[in-house]
């Protein structure tokens, strides 16, 4: 069917793959919209934002401003979670032209009486629209168009600012078009800002060569929370397989006593819905869940869809898995690394629907005992259609509910997860070392298309991941790796006691622990205190009093004289707070250079005097100049800046 159309919509920003995927915000945040919008000929083009939430019934207008060039843009604000739909309204104004092309006539030296007739069809249709207050001044100014007498007056009404708002107020919209409907999901703040705590809780005894209990994690949260961590994030709690268990440092086969690996998930004693029962009881769970609420803390509980040989469905369900033609089930291999003691789900199934169903029953299982946060295990072995269908389904009763992807895969894979609806996700920071790898990958999560979806979490380390550059490093390059990791992105997270403990004994020529605690039980000393425990307790508190150190995307990167200091700018999105961090690369030696500091970014001028106060020493400085010198030692190898200006 033909509709006359003029007003063309095209380059809508933000939006993804031409909607095929929604934008992330959260609670609070604004969103600023492009876009180009234009018609034939020399009339007047107005735009407008149309948004609302999945829950309202109507939807909101702004009005855009014209940024010249046919550039269109407006900001909204969204204030509740879940999904809200944004799309651009353009027509042609025809009230707007008309007073446009009036103005432009008068200059000109023209008598314009025709035109004030023509004028008052746009002041009818006001008196339909307005409201009745305003009929006595619409109707006096329909007769001074009408009356040749009053031409004078009848020219400075058509021409006032007090019209020209209520054009623009109560626009006719001919013609007008819209753009197809763009999706923002919208998370609580925790996914734009969250401190990571991960540990093994079977570790968590006091005792030497005793399995640790949910109440044994009790006794430790105040030193988590003393610590500045508002996630505890423990692997899998579920009972270990038996059969294939892996021994110490993935030994083939276990030794008696030997713990297994808590990935390899069911036993006799129960599957992904049961709790490992030297662990205690699944009431004990929800105590835990419960005291560490009370501490600000939340506890993340891993996702990990895959089975032991001996878990219970392996029996009750042996369509959810492939077998071979000598009737045995694959184990699970990544080569050259191979997991005897896990088979994975088979998601080609005929019984594919049953099984996703069941997956998203095991979520919201855990949902209903008190969890908000999933770190999921391996999410790129698994479809990704079926990762988007199972968290909007969480979602739409529990919106609070946040996903972690832990895939270190290659880039469009780990985007590609993100864009399914993953609230989160790991990064390839654990192995950005160098200063131009650290800007040409933050430039690339906060630059590009990417930070409209793509929220990154940063880990110096993890349970399978123990980097060279930690390996014998001393405590200089933990804090180094701490300090990046907490100031570059508004997510972090660490393996921990090990970190700072810098326990970083490796197995010979990989990235990977000795005596790893994913196959054994380890005692610690968790009463231990030292200089990484402290520092990362007042970095963590700094993060939490500052704006600026709480998002990732507000960031730029300072010219320094120096490959071995980086620095770099950031502020909250309203500029309340502003913060300059410098920060050495070098874990052994002394490291001076001259940082240039964002003179236009900042809103001054070269002789203006800058206060920075070091947050971390609690030194003050005065940089009265665009470039200032700087010293870094290992001994504290950052300055971590509030500005005042």
């Amino acid at each position: 069917m033909l509709r006359q159309q003029r007003v063309v919509i095209e380059n809508v920003s933000p939006q993804l793959q031409g909607g095929a995927f929604f934008i992330k915000r959260v609670v609070g945040e604004k969103i600023t919209v492009y876009a180009d919008v234009l018609a034939d000929g020399h009339d007047v083009v107005e735009a407008e934002i149309l948004f609302k939430h999945e829950n309202d019934r109507e939807p909101q207008t702004i009005r855009m401003a014209h940024l010249g060039q046919d550039v269109f843009n407006a900001s909204f604000s969204v204030t509740k979670q879940g999904f809200y739909e944004y799309q651009i309204r353009g027509w042609v104004d025809h009230a707007l032209n008309w007073q446009h092309g009036i103005e432009a006539k008068l200059k000109d030296g023209q008598y314009v009486r025709s035109e004030l007739l023509d004028g008052v069809q746009y002041v009818k249709f006001l008196l339909k629209k307005a409201s009745k207050k305003m009929d006595p001044y619409l109707k006096k100014t329909i007769r001074l168009f009408q009356d040749e007498d009053k031409y004078e007056a009848a020219v400075q009404e058509a021409t006032s600012e007090k019209l020209h708002r209520l054009f623009l107020d109560f626009p006719q919209r001919s013609l007008a078009n819209k753009s197809h409907l763009l999706q923002v999901y919208v998370d609580r703040k925790k996914a734009n800002f969250s401190t990571w705590y991960e540990f093994f809780p079977r570790s968590a005894s006091p005792e030497p060569h005793k399995h640790g209990t949910f109440r044994d994690c009790n006794r430790l949260l105040p030193r988590i929370a003393d610590m500045g961590f508002d996630v505890l994030y423990f692997p899998p709690i579920h009972p270990i397989g038996e059969v294939n268990r892996k021994g110490k440092n993935n030994a083939v086969e276990a030794q008696e006593g030997d713990s297994g690996v808590p990935w390899a998930i069911g036993s006799r004693y129960g599957g992904h819905k049961a709790v490992h029962p030297e662990l205690g009881t699944e009431k004990d769970f929800k105590a835990l869940v419960g005291q560490a609420k009370e501490m600000g803390i939340e506890v993340a509980m891993d996702l990990a869809f895959q089975a032991a040989p001996d878990h219970p469905y392996i029996t009750e369900h042996p369509e959810w898995f492939r077998q071979r033609p000598d009737g045995t089930i694959q184990y699970a291999e990544n080569p050259p690394k191979k997991y005897q003691d896990i088979v994975n789900f088979y998601f080609e199934s005929k019984a594919y629907k049953e099984l996703w169903a069941e997956l998203l029953s095991i979520t919201l299982h855990w949902v209903h005992c008190g969890v908000r946060i999933f770190r999921v295990d391996n999410p790129h072995t698994k479809p990704y259609y079926f990762w988007n269908w199972l968290m909007m389904q969480v979602k739409k009763e529990h919106p609070d509910v946040l996903f972690l992807a832990e895939a270190f895969s290659r880039p469009k894979v780990m985007q590609q997860l993100a864009k399914q609806g993953f609230s989160q996700s790991y990064t390839y920071f654990t192995w950005r070392v160098r200063k131009h790898e650290l800007i040409e990958y933050m430039v690339e999560l906060t630059q590009s298309e990417m930070k409209e979806y793509f929220r990154p979490n940063f880990w110096p380390n993890t349970p399978d991941i123990n980097p060279y550059h930690l390996q014998g490093a001393n405590d200089a390059m933990h804090l180094i790796r701490y300090a990046l990791a907490a100031t570059l992105s508004g997510n972090l997270g660490i393996y921990g006691p090990v970190f700072e403990y810098m326990v970083t004994d490796a197995m010979p020529g990989k990235e990977e622990y000795l005596n790893s605690e994913k196959y054994e039980i380890r005692h610690w000393d968790w009463s231990a205190e030292n200089k990484l425990t402290y520092l990362i307790s007042q970095i963590n508190a700094v993060r939490k009093e500052h704006a600026s150190l709480q998002q990732t995307n507000n960031i730029q990167f300072c010219a320094v004289e120096n490959e071995n200091l980086i620095a770099f700018y950031k502020w909250s999105d309203d500029r309340t707070d502003e913060t300059l961090l410098v920060i050495s690369l070098d874990p052994h030696h002394t490291q001076i250079g001259h940082v240039q500091l964002p003179m236009s970014q900042l809103g001054i001028h070269h002789g203006e005097a800058v206060q920075l106060f070091d947050m971390i020493s609690n030194n003050s400085y005065i940089w009265n100049s665009e470039w200032n010198y700087v010293e870094l030692s290992p001994n504290l190898p950052f300055h971590l800046f509030h500005i005042r200006k």
